[in-house]
């Protein structure tokens, strides 16, 4: 066995690494080392002689998820491994095998689907507003991920959408197929149903991807949609050779068609399948996965979390600069603008105490909450980043500094690398001290700013036209420097992602969960959303939330979660002030009663 592969492998993810001959399932909990195991897994098949790394296919979700498992490979020697997301690898199928079938090559991809949905609506004489638009888009897109013809969805879906009743959003969707088949293109779902059509309907293709992987890995298999499914099935064909690895309880994305079912149900399917669980945390303590493990107590799936210095595991060095609280926080606030208020003056008096700004992130549930939040932080001298804005490397200051250093690159050097990267993007706008927070300006430099760190952070030796090569790498595979901000984040945006110190805002009812989750499964998903959140979070944790002008109530996931688990704050005392017990009559809304569980 290879040391270097195996060697700071706890028990269990030694056990998944080393099952290289599925079926396996691989039952992840967050902060595990989910994507270490998956990779080593690899390695080790390759190192062993089990894999040839040009068999096999590793499948994720998302193309930065995919680029930091090529890199992770390459770090551990492994080379031609196809890590794609399932769309990637279904159109690369698609061009490869389309003239060869039809004689032509493959159609073009929609580039957006609400502008080609807007003229169709024009072709059969409606008017919907853009937000109608973009929710029959999300329709449709739910409608093919689930494999139903539209018939089948008018049956589903018997609801009309804002102003459209059901036969006019029917009309919509089939103007919309004619449009788009007459201007001989797909869209994103399509690419992953021509593939399906075209590995069921052509035996020599379906063979020739077949011999080509042999050996298959898909990662976050919670989100897999039937679709997904079905197209990973026609991969495989009779082959058995499958590990997936997923957590249930990270399960956030049903709404667009992912179903936990394939990932619990795995050893029903194949009744020789071998199940590891890792339940090891790495990433947060124990306080903060108490409360975790207390919001999806008895869920299905669930996987009961344990710290890894608890049980003695080799666990990452802890932030000595910040001890960690006895237990999470939670606070109440009379309305919103306080709420945010007191979340930044808590965040700028942890950036007193030395901690860096990359190392803190306000998590909330919906887009529209991150104003308040932006001007507060503002107001007290706090640069933040909203995460899913534009990529780093699209960034036009990020492009223009990039274009310079790559033209200085081809004259010699008259000083010394980092000292002529930062004469370089000084040319190009970057000064020694930031300016104000808040602002465009301000953006700009924090950008500059990250160039120039990823010239100090770069090996000995390097010499500037590497540096610009590897900005070119990481730009091509979405792998972004983390700008020395605050994070801002929506929940469904975070995850995958961690923090050190997390301030999860808004645990209200209407907000979290929000007010259209009326469903048992509705709830119930809104519950994972928050586990999520919870679990991003390393070494502090603060919920908070507002009464809104006395119109709202707390959470009913802070009573899930209970008393013996969080701290409450009073939220007109000063930081550090007033803290008493969960549950005491302070107003903050927590008490045991936990609500019904099916």
């Amino acid at each position: 066995m290879s040391a270097r592969v195996l060697g700071g492998l706890d028990e269990h993810q030694r056990e998944a690494v080393t099952a290289l001959r599925g079926p396996v399932a691989v039952l992840a909990g967050a902060g595990t080392g989910k994507t270490r195991v998956i990779t080593h897994r690899i390695a080790h098949g390759v190192d062993t002689g089990a894999y040839s790394p040009g068999r096999v296919m590793a499948v994720t979700f998302t193309a930065k998820a995919a680029g930091e498992m090529r890199g992770r490979l390459r770090a551990l020697g492994v080379e031609g491994v196809a890590a794609r997301t399932f769309h990637a690898a279904a159109l690369a199928q698609l061009n490869f095998f389309w003239p060869t079938l039809a004689g032509d090559t493959a159609p073009s991809i929609v580039d957006n689907k609400v502008r080609l949905l807007a003229h169709a609506a024009d072709g059969v004489g409606i008017s919907p507003d853009v937000a109608t638009l973009r929710d029959v888009a999300s329709e449709i897109e739910w409608r093919k991920v689930s494999m139903l013809s539209i018939e089948d969805y008018a049956l589903a879906r018997p609801d009309g959408i804002g102003r459209l009743n059901a036969d006019r959003v029917v009309a919509l969707q089939r103007a919309y197929e004619k449009l788009k088949d007459e201007r001989r293109q797909l869209d994103f779902e399509d690419v992953l149903l021509a593939c399906a059509g075209m590995l069921e309907a052509e035996p020599k293709v379906s063979k020739a991807v077949r011999e080509q992987y042999r050996h298959f890995t898909v990662d976050e298999f919670q989100d897999v949609s039937p679709l997904q499914n079905r197209l990973l099935e026609l991969w495989l064909g009779d082959r058995r050779d499958l590990c997936v690895v997923g957590d249930a309880s990270q399960t956030i994305y049903s709404f667009a068609g992912a179903d936990a079912r394939f990932l619990l149900e795995f050893d029903k399917r194949y009744e020789d399948a071998r199940v590891v669980r890792l339940e090891t945390n790495y990433r947060s303590d124990a306080a903060i996965l108490d409360v975790a493990n207390e919001l999806m107590r008895g869920r299905p799936g669930a996987l009961r979390l344990t710290a890894a210095d608890s049980v003695g595991a080799s666990a990452p060095p802890p932030d000595t600069e910040t001890p960690a609280t006895p237990l999470p926080t939670v606070t109440a606030y009379d309305d919103d603008r306080a709420e945010a208020r007191a979340v930044a003056a808590r965040i700028a008096a942890q950036i007193n105490e030395g901690i860096d700004p990359r190392h803190i992130a306000v998590l909330y549930r919906a887009h529209s909450q991150s104003a308040e939040l932006i001007a507060a932080l503002s107001d007290v001298g706090i640069a933040a980043s909203v995460l899913g804005g534009r990529r780093f490397f699209d960034l036009p200051e990020v492009r223009q500094g990039i274009m310079a250093l790559r033209g200085a690159s081809v004259a010699p050097l008259e000083g010394g690398f980092i000292e002529t990267v930062r004469d370089v993007l000084r040319s190009v706008g970057l000064t020694d001290d930031p300016p104000q927070a808040g602002g465009a300006l301000r953006d700009a430099w924090e950008a500059r700013a990250a160039l120039l760190r990823l010239a100090q952070e770069a090996p000995a030796g390097t010499t500037l036209r590497a540096f610009t090569d590897e900005l070119a790498a990481r730009a091509k595979t979405h792998d972004e420097p983390a700008l020395r901000t605050v994070t801002l984040a929506t929940l469904h945006a975070a995850k995958g992602l961690e923090w050190d110190h997390v301030h999860l805002v808004g645990i209200a009812e209407g907000l979290l969960p929000i007010s259209y989750a009326t469903t048992f499964e509705q709830v119930d998903e809104e519950r994972r959303l928050a586990y999520v959140g919870i679990t991003r979070a390393g070494r502090t944790l603060s919920l908070t939330w507002s009464r809104g002008g006395r119109e709202r109530q707390p959470s009913r996931f802070l009573r899930e979660i209970g008393s013996g688990s969080l701290r409450a704050v009073d939220g007109s005392a000063r930081s550090g002030g007033g803290n008493r017990r969960a549950g005491s009559p302070s107003g903050s809304g927590v008490s045991r009663g936990a609500a019904p569980r099916r």
